[in-house]
């Protein structure tokens, strides 16, 4: 039988729906600036002409080094409209971890904001950037987004596009070894936006209105494309950095409907003052995600939000779509004797398995390896046979998270399979530590880690952040954990620190804490 040439739907076509059916509506807000989704999506037209006019290609890569503005999103859309696959990149990177990522992806062409030269030319030693370089964000030159002329006829014609053809380049996040490229293609990107929109926010509609406060390069970007989907408008605040009082202000101006955030950025906000001085009752989603939520932190955010969040679990590699936990699901009870919340139940189409070493499938309650299947998987990874093949072993994509299920399907996270230490041969895993240990009222923050240790091969040493004005010392911690806690977990040292490191999009590093604690000479104690 002859099998048909299968067409795609190029994600871009998205946006072309919804300036067609909402043409004057407003898309974008920022500042003053105030875009509806006609002019979005010519805007978009013009990056794609450009792109094309100076040579790129369908199929060819270009990098996104911006950060969150109306033209990052422009710019994104008239990428995929060319055909090309979008890579896009933390701002907070520096040059050489930009031509890291460049050597992956090899970018033909790169759209940058201002003020970034020094990332562009580190990407620019790597490919050469034969298509040259536009510009983000108040560009005087005719290579800015705002000078680029309108598109000629047939110069923005969507691209067709494949099953597997690819769209994004969504890297991680480099907390562990090189970055590597999961690949995102337009027909596994429809199936997420689909599910996003029922999954995450339902009802999703044009009289919604989200929010961005995190970074548009990795889950926050995923985030937007149901919002231009469904003709939702995107409000991105003008102020560099978070200033919760400017997010609380927009919420209320705004009348915003949705935002997406990670742990540590919905705790800030909402333990800032300005929650109570802005009125925030417009909002029914507040959807996080990215790392663990601690208990004590996702229990203050219900109190003074409301039954209004929405925590998902997933990786970039399956684009978020492992888990979701509805509003009416948090405060689900611990597992057993882990101290640990619910992730939720398996996404819409998606199948999560809990494998031994062995790759046999474990009974409800018992720990083993997360793993999934489903079309939100990404295609593997590019350029490296060696980790798709590590990943997929069996069919199943590898999460590298420990975890379990209980009876009814419901996830429960205990930390990362490279988070477990080892002490006197007994398994630890981190978080169940971290959870007790955040429970003490002068605790902000808190990891727990394994270091080397002659006699027991590792031991466990905690690494927390003081609340403000609070005070304690390890005797008091450690006193308050010995009635909580299996004496073999006990961590054997509790170190304050000022503050912990994290990564670009939120996280706790802890390689990061462990490299510190090594060169600073540390020492197992007696």
């Amino acid at each position: 039988m002859t099998v048909p040439k299968v067409r795609a739907v190029n994600i871009a076509e998205m946006l072309s729906q919804t300036a067609r059916r909402l043409p004057d509506a407003t898309a974008i807000v920022h500042g003053s600036v105030r875009w509806s989704w006609r002019e979005l999506d010519e805007g978009a037209d013009r990056v794609c002409a450009a792109l094309r006019r100076s040579g790129v290609r369908t199929g060819q890569c270009v990098m996104l080094h911006g950060r969150n503005h109306p033209e990052y999103i422009q710019a994104l859309y008239g990428v995929w409209r060319a055909g090309a696959a979008v890579a896009p990149t933390n701002v907070r990177l520096t040059p050489d971890d930009i031509a890291v990522i460049a050597d992956v992806c090899r970018p033909v062409a790169m759209i940058a904001s201002t003020g970034t030269d020094e990332h562009v030319d580190a990407a620019r030693r790597i490919t050469g950037l034969p298509a040259g370089t536009l510009w983000i964000g108040g560009h005087d030159g005719p290579d800015g987004l705002a000078a680029l002329p309108p598109a000629g006829p047939g110069e923005a014609a969507a691209a067709e596009v494949e099953p597997g053809s690819h769209a994004w380049y969504f890297f991680t996040s480099g907390t562990s070894g090189s970055p590597k490229a999961a690949i995102l293609t337009h027909d596994q990107l429809g199936f997420v936006i689909t599910n996003h929109a029922a999954d995450l926010m339902p009802g999703l509609s044009e009289a919604d209105v989200s929010l961005a406060v995190a970074p548009l390069s990795h889950g926050a970007g995923v985030h937007l494309l149901p919002q231009v989907a469904r003709g939702a408008a995107t409000v991105i605040p003008a102020s560099p950095g978070l200033r919760p009082e400017a997010v609380w202000e927009l919420v209320e101006r705004e009348r915003v409907t949705n935002m997406f955030t990670v742990p540590t950025i919905l705790t800030t906000l909402v333990e800032h003052p300005a929650v109570h001085e802005f009125e925030h009752t417009s909002l029914r989603h507040v959807i996080y995600a990215g790392a663990p939520m601690l208990n004590a932190d996702r229990d203050h955010a219900l109190d003074v939000l409301g039954p209004v969040l929405v925590q998902y679990y997933g990786l970039g590699e399956v684009t978020g779509n492992i888990t979701v936990l509805s509003p009416a699901e948090h405060r689900r009870p611990q597992l057993g004797e882990y101290e640990v919340g619910t992730c939720g139940r398996p996404r819409t189409g998606m199948q999560i398995a809990v494998l031994d070493g062995e790759g046999a499938e474990l009974e409800p309650g018992a720990i083993g390896e997360i793993c999934v299947a489903g079309p939100a998987v990404c295609a593997g990874y590019l350029g490296n046979e060696k980790a798709t093949a590590t990943a997929f072993a069996g069919g199943w994509f590898h999460t590298g998270d420990l975890g379990a299920v209980d009876e009814q399907g419901y996830l429960y996270i205990t930390g990362r399979a490279s988070d477990m230490y080892i002490s006197g041969g007994s398994n630890i895993h981190p978080r169940d530590i971290e959870e007790k240990l955040i429970a003490h009222p002068a605790v902000a923050e808190v990891a727990v880690l394994g270091m080397p240790h002659p006699k027991w091969g590792e031991i466990g040493v905690a690494v927390w952040v003081a609340q403000s004005g609070a005070e304690a010392d390890e005797a008091e911690l450690l006193g308050w954990l010995e009635p909580r806690l299996a004496r073999y977990k006990m961590p054997k040292q509790i170190l304050r620190w000022a503050e912990l490191p994290k990564s670009g999009y939120g996280k706790v590093v802890k390689r990061t804490i462990h490299d510190q604690l090594t060169a600073a000479g540390w020492t197992a104690p007696d």
